[in-house]
């Protein structure tokens, strides 16, 4: 009997052993798949629709849009590029609204040249004012698509292409593989290919439906430790009962180092500026004002006022960025008293509500033609508002930092905070009384002490 139970213990043990590697073989997995998840945008994504609309005698003509479905995060300039593998020998025999960034290898070709014939085939959008001829609907923006939420009238773009050398059917049509979309650096992983239900399309007098004959899509996520290895943002926090102001931390984005990394930050009264500036005025590198945290971004989060029923704070960001003029930005902020914001000023507001029942994540940003552009690095290089919350007695404190946010997005990218310890605390006023109590009480015991001494 115990024979039989120390080789049933071995067995488990083994067992156990087995699922533990198991698990952490899955977890490994987990880090490392295509997927990336945004707890606060936790269905956000940008989907790639391939609409075959007609067939040609050694392919087919599709029209290619991408859609930005994430809430808050831009693809910004200098805009997407998205790239695919061939399944076969493909080529593309023409394109509108957009190109590839290389011809490839087309000496097999006699009379028409294709526009592309590589096997890794890279495009890119058309810049506005392209000829007329050469455009379609929703194409043309320098590669820019603004976020869902914030300017859903953009939160597209499209292109047409004709591919050649392919299958003429939804049977021989073979799925591009290895999808990759890159706004502008890295940061998206895309999935594979799927065929799924064909489109259907209105005419515009609502009377008419037609269908694509073929439809797939691909589906990308964002990653921002992919997209950037340090932190592109950070926040600092002061408050009206404390005179500490409590800063970015120090090298949160990078550290000054002119030995090893010379101009990698300039002063603002710096001579050396303008011929930076003129020497990468093509780059979309950071070239950033030296301080302490070298963040292109820095959100300042001061609780201003205390009401009776509400209190008040001031967000101000500011732009470090010598290089980056920020059009469309837009801020992120997780703060529990966001279900009792009563009013906001010069910013525009809309809750986001990533999980049922849960109201404390606003997204703000600025309103048209006034403060929607975050301007570069200097005196202008900064926009600000103000934020009126009603108290909820059954949550509201100013104590242990309760009045800061609980996390801060800039343009989607998360900001680094404070450590929690450096946070501006709340006075305690009973030690004060105390010491205004003992004062008098000292004085007069050593007056009597005195007076003893002399009788």
């Amino acid at each position: 009997m115990e024979l039989i139970c120390s080789s049933m213990s071995r067995s488990i043990s083994k067992l156990t052993s087995c699922t533990i590697l198991f698990m952490f073989l899955l977890s490994c997995f987990s880090f490392t798949s295509t997927e990336a998840y945004d707890a606060l945008d936790p269905n956000g994504n940008i989907t790639i629709k391939w609409d075959v609309i007609s067939w040609t005698p050694d392919g087919y003509v599709a029209v290619v849009t991408i859609y930005n479905f994430q809430q808050y995060r831009h693809i910004q300039a200098p805009g997407w590029t998205l790239g695919w593998t061939w399944a076969k020998k493909e080529v593309i025999w023409s394109m509108m609204g957009s190109q590839t960034t290389e011809q490839g290898d087309c000496s097999r070709f006699k009379g028409n040249i294709p526009h592309c014939c590589k096997k890794d085939p890279t495009v890119v959008d058309l810049l506005p004012g392209t000829p007329y001829n050469q455009q379609i609907a929703n194409c043309c923006k320098g590669g820019v698509i603004n976020s869902w939420v914030q300017d859903p009238t953009n939160a597209a773009s499209s292109f047409q292409v004709s591919v050649g050398a392919a299958g003429t059917t939804n049977k021989t049509v073979k799925l591009p593989k290895n999808f990759t979309l890159k706004a502008p650096g890295p940061g998206y992983t895309c999935g594979p290919a799927k065929i799924v239900k064909p489109t259907k399309f209105t005419t515009a007098d609502q009377r008419r439906t037609t269908q694509a004959m073929m439809t797939w899509n691909v589906t990308c996520t964002y990653s921002q430790f992919l997209s950037q290895k340090t932190p592109t943002c950070c926040v600092s926090l002061s408050s009206f009962y404390n005179d500490t102001i409590v800063p970015c931390p120090t090298c949160t984005c990078g550290c000054q180092n002119n030995i090893t990394q010379p101009g990698s930050c300039v002063e603002g009264n710096s001579p050396y500026l303008a011929s930076a500036l003129s020497a990468g005025k093509n780059s979309y590198v950071p070239l950033v004002q030296c301080t302490n945290h070298m963040c292109p971004i820095r959100v300042h989060w001061h609780v201003k006022l205390n009401y009776k029923e509400y209190w008040r704070v001031k967000v101000t960001i500011t732009n470090f960025n010598y290089r980056m003029n920020y059009t469309q930005w837009n801020l992120v902020v997780q703060h529990p008293n966001f279900d009792n914001l009563t009013q906001i000023f010069s910013f525009n507001y809309k809750s986001l509500t990533p999980y049922a029942g849960l109201n404390d994540t606003a997204m703000l940003w600025g309103v048209k033609f006034y403060n929607d552009l975050l301007m570069e690095a200097g005196p202008l290089g900064n926009v600000q508002s103000e934020l009126l919350f009603r108290k909820d007695k059954s949550t509201f404190t100013f104590e242990k930092g309760w009045a800061f946010p609980r996390r801060i997005y800039f343009n989607g990218d998360n900001c680094v905070m404070p450590p929690p310890d450096a946070y501006p605390w709340l006075p305690n006023a009973s030690p004060r009384p105390m010491v205004s109590f003992l004062g008098p009480v000292v004085a007069f015991l050593a007056s009597l002490l005195f007076l003893f001494a002399w009788a």
